[in-house]
């Protein structure tokens, strides 16, 4: 579980990220899952987004991503979100306390 500084710490990185993954009107499918999954262990940090024609909000759309891919939901912001999990061979960031 994130606490506030390392959320805003998240955030801040996130900042300059890529949108890599749009889910549209298929909604979380398992190979979404997967291909998160994948990406997670390999960047940490990952910045996705909505398409209008998805049948969840965002907000849902990320806490359902985030229980499947065991992630933390750092920010819901718009038609985007960023999802967090400690990679466990390519740990490249390191959280404040």
């Amino acid at each position: 579980m994130l606490n506030s500084r390392q959320r805003a710490q998240l955030r801040g990185m996130a900042n300059d990220y890529e949108t890599i993954f749009q889910i549209g009107k298929s909604g979380i499918l398992e190979t979404t899952v997967k291909q998160v999954k994948d990406a997670l262990e390999a960047r940490e940090l990952i910045k996705l987004r909505i398409l209008e024609t998805c049948p969840t909000t965002v907000r849902q759309t990320a806490d359902l991503l985030a229980e499947a891919t065991d992630s933390d939901v750092v920010q819901v912001i718009g038609s985007k979100f960023i999802l967090y999990k400690e990679s466990r061979n390519n740990k490249t960031i390191k959280l404040v306390k």
